[in-house]
């Protein structure tokens, strides 16, 4: 088919994406410089976060000179409209942090570093096909475009025990879920006729059209989606892969990969008609019930970082399955809101963490409770960012994880869902217990073996500079979330 002027301009942020991945090829087979060749991807990145704004508020700010063009079905597989728009900046603006993370954190590796900017920058592209989904065929081109580099990108620290564990559970577990995923795919395009999310829709508004097979595709799409969000029972995959991968893989694992795949399951669920299916939606409260207090009591259990941060993330996907459950249409701007303000709180924790970590010798990373004792005596303001992430986490007011719990709360009372209510009640308060315990360590005495430290300039560096902005973000959107607000609902799905 032939594309219009208008498609290729819609296809700008993919497209920018996409030469990025090639200039980087190119640069790491002229000469490799670490510096140089992380400052191509960069570029490359920055540009299409720019045509990502160009496009979403160009149309508002000058009508004239922008003429608004969105949304642009591209083949009947992508649909770039304001929606896809939102979670391309997301999914540019993590890859971004954590490329900055990783520039220092490879600095000590012995092994060549540049492939590490390779291998995200194609995660975020599959990130981004994913998010313009409405097509069972993208979805999983871009699910697997996501998945694959993350394999390497876990175990890229070839001499570690543990990173190499990590990424051979990460690889044969997601290969598990991906065949669950094409299995199920297969059983409702067999009764269906069509992979389009609409098609499916207007399909299965008949409940005659609701057979065993229907019912058992759909069960099995359920089970490879909730493993890639680390939903109870599938979860069991995630504190391992946490722990043994670099800590800025790690901030990329839990940002970036869980939005995009999160924001297609949205997309699914408005087009599709989910908040009109009864027994799915019993599924997902059964499921968000189960993440909630299994991830957070779990979380309790842990002495690693890494991993209580893990379970963390199950109950915090947990909560997000409550704003999607109980919000029916208006599922769009509740779940932009808490994924939002979950992407800035987490990539603050885990910035924290990648400054404090020494890698690639004996000591690996900062993950350890114990790593942290005494930290506020030794580095007054990294402690201070990082009470702040964790106060965050907790949803204590000011913060910006305050009101991706307020949204999640009035949309359970807006609903009337008091068992949903109740598990994200009990698993808050369950949550503020394990926050707490870490940041009162770190203004217990000092640790006299102080494994682990912040460099004296971690300010000055790249690295120290995105984790003070996610800090400044997670402060504006605690006391001031209007404009925050304001920009989620211009992207609803279909405009």
């Amino acid at each position: 088919m032939m594309f219009t002027a208008q498609q290729w301009m819609a296809l700008a942020p993919i497209l920018f994406t996409s030469g990025a991945i090639v200039a980087v090829m190119l640069a790491i087979a002229i000469k490799r410089h670490h510096f140089w060749n992380a400052t191509v991807g960069v570029l490359g990145l920055n540009l299409a976060w720019i045509s990502v704004a160009v496009l979403f508020f160009g149309p508002i700010l000058l009508p004239e000179q922008i003429p608004a063009m969105l949304p642009q079905q591209v083949t009947p597989l992508l649909v770039i409209d304001n929606y896809a728009l939102f979670y391309f900046g997301i999914i540019i603006v993590c890859t971004l942090a954590c490329a900055t993370l990783s520039q220092a954190y490879l600095e000590g590796y012995s092994g060549n570093k540049e492939e590490m900017y390779l291998l995200l920058t194609l995660a975020a592209l599959g990130g981004m096909v994913l998010v313009a989904s409405r097509h069972f065929v993208s979805f999983f081109i871009g699910l697997e475009l996501l998945s694959i580099p993350l394999y390497a990108m876990v175990a890229y620290p070839q001499r570690s025990k543990r990173s190499l564990e990590g990424g051979l559970k990460y690889l044969v577990l997601s290969a598990a879920a991906s065949s669950f995923l094409l299995f199920g795919m297969a059983l409702i395009y067999s009764q269906v006729g069509h992979l389009g999310f609409a098609e499916i829709g207007a399909y299965m508004t008949e409940p005659r059209h609701i057979t065993g097979v229907v019912s058992l595709g759909g069960a099995m799409i359920l089970v490879g989606i909730g493993f890639k969000l680390s939903l109870v029972p599938f979860h069991l995959w995630t504190p391992d892969v946490y722990e043994g991968a670099p800590a800025p893989v790690t901030s990329f694992l839990a940002t970036a990969s869980k939005t995009a795949v999160f924001a297609v399951l949205l997309r699914y669920y408005v087009e599709a008609g989910g908040h009109q299916n009864i027994s799915l939606i019993n599924v997902l409260t059964v499921l968000a019930i189960l993440s909630m207090l299994i991830g957070n009591v779990l979380a309790l259990l842990q002495n690693n970082v890494k991993r209580m941060l893990a379970y963390s993330s199950i109950a915090h996907f947990g909560y997000c399955l409550v704003a999607l459950i109980a919000s029916g249409p208006l599922a769009v701007e509740a779940v932009g809101a808490y994924l939002i303000t979950y992407v800035v709180t987490t990539l603050g924790v885990l910035g924290v963490i990648t400054l404090l970590s020494s890698p690639f010798n004996n000591d690996g990373d900062a993950d350890e409770l114990e790593d942290y004792r005494g930290l506020f005596w030794r580095r007054p303001y990294i402690s201070s960012i990082l009470t702040a992430m964790l106060l965050s986490l907790a949803g204590i007011p000011a913060t910006a994880g305050f009101v991706g719990k307020f949204y999640v709360i009035a949309a359970g009372v807006d609903s009337r869902e008091w068992w949903l209510l109740g598990a994200v009640v009990l698993g808050s308060a369950i949550g503020l217990f394990y926050y707490l315990r870490l940041m009162i360590i770190m203004f217990m005495d000092r640790d006299r073996q102080q494994r682990f430290d912040a460099p004296l300039d971690w300010g000055l560096q790249t690295g120290g500079a995105m984790v003070l902005a996610v800090t400044l973000a997670s402060f504006v959107l605690g006391l001031y979330p209007q404009p925050f607000i304001e920009i989620i609902q211009l992207a609803p799905l279909g405009r």
